[in-house]
């Protein structure tokens, strides 16, 4: 797993598939989200690595309920006793009382999908170990990070994807409806596309400086205008608002 520092007080950790990113705040230690299953340990170590013992995590907040994502979630909030938060739609997947809705490929996404799950050697649609879920978020909804951390719902690569928006600096935590592979993208492997490329477009349209996908090197500085590029070339919306 690898553990990079994005801007100060802010890091990436990497794992086979998938990013986690670990924040370090005045009155504690955030965790959006928490990587693949049976990674709890690696992401402990990288947190005493920068000086965060487990009871210093505040909250564990999961993007969506897919497994490189929320893997090692029950394990982190048993380990530190956070306070676990998520999309009120991808809740009931995360707490083990459905299951997890498989994507909805296009053809050349197939391959794609098998190649992954070969590389992180787990099956499609494995299920993983059940989470608790303190609070369940939604559209508006407004942590203290010691600053304005705003919830925008940006369903599509699950029901229940949540990006979040620390307004004041202008970092952006997409989840998977976005990524930078190659290039600004929607991503791939979504229950319903349309609304994927829709919560893609909606999110360019925010005031960003930084922004932490979750998968590819994160932008620092200028973000906002690259996603506004993005969107233009896929036909949407281009001022900030």
């Amino acid at each position: 797993m690898g553990v990079d520092e994005v801007t100060p007080g802010i890091w990436m950790l990497t794992f086979a598939a998938g990013q986690a990113y670990v924040l370090r705040r005045a009155h504690g230690w955030m965790l959006v989200d928490t990587g693949l299953p049976a990674h709890a340990g690696d992401v402990l170590d990288a947190l005493a690595g920068l000086g965060a013992g487990p009871r210093d995590v505040r909250d564990i907040v999961l993007t969506h309920s897919h497994l490189d994502h929320a893997g090692s979630a029950a394990d982190l909030a048993d380990a530190t006793g956070a306070r676990v938060l998520a999309g009120a739609a991808d809740a009931p997947v995360i707490r083990g009382d459905v299951p997890e809705p498989p994507p909805v490929l296009e053809e050349w996404e197939v391959p794609l999908y098998e190649e992954v799950h070969a590389r992180i050697g787990i099956p499609p649609r494995t299920p993983v170990r059940p989470c608790r879920v303190d609070r369940e978020l939604g559209e508006g909804d407004v942590l203290d990070w010691d600053e304005e951390v705003r919830v925008v719902e940006v369903p599509g690569h699950t029901a229940g994807s949540i990006a979040l928006h620390l307004t004041r600096s202008g970092v952006l935590f997409t989840g998977d409806t976005i990524a930078n592979m190659g290039g600004i993208s929607p991503s791939v492997f979504h229950v319903d596309r349309p609304r994927a490329v829709a919560s893609f477009l909606r999110q360019a349209t925010l005031h960003v400086d930084t922004a932490c996908f979750g998968h590819g090197a994160p932008l620092v500085g200028g973000a906002g205008e690259a996603l506004r590029e993005a969107a233009a070339a896929l036909g949407g919306p281009t001022p900030a608002g």
